[in-house]
């Protein structure tokens, strides 16, 4: 899984990216199932996380949200990812 993680208009500063990373740790489950994960963090009057992930088979999930502050962003972000990845997964299982 190829994880690009970008900043606009900011910063990222290091402890933010740990706590990105730990957090990108909880869909670790479907790794072997997604080829790319890009997100990007923006900042104009409030923050921006956006996430597109890539599946092997030609599927892309792109998810949107913003918050006043980067952390809660970045906890919305993740928590509707996980529900969207979850989804394809058994969307997935089904097909087979």
């Amino acid at each position: 899984m190829n994880i690009d993680i970008r900043a606009v208009h900011f910063t990222l500063k290091e402890e933010t990216r740990h706590y990105l990373d730990r957090k990108i740790d909880r869909i670790h489950n479907a790794e072997n199932m997604i080829v790319d994960l890009l997100v990007t963090l923006t900042h104009d009057k409030d923050f921006q996380a956006e996430a597109t992930v890539n599946f092997r088979w030609g599927v892309s999930i792109h998810v949107k949200e913003s918050a006043f502050d980067v952390i809660p962003a970045i906890d919305k972000l993740i928590d509707v990812l996980e529900q969207k990845i979850t989804k394809e997964k058994e969307k997935a299982k089904e097909k087979r």
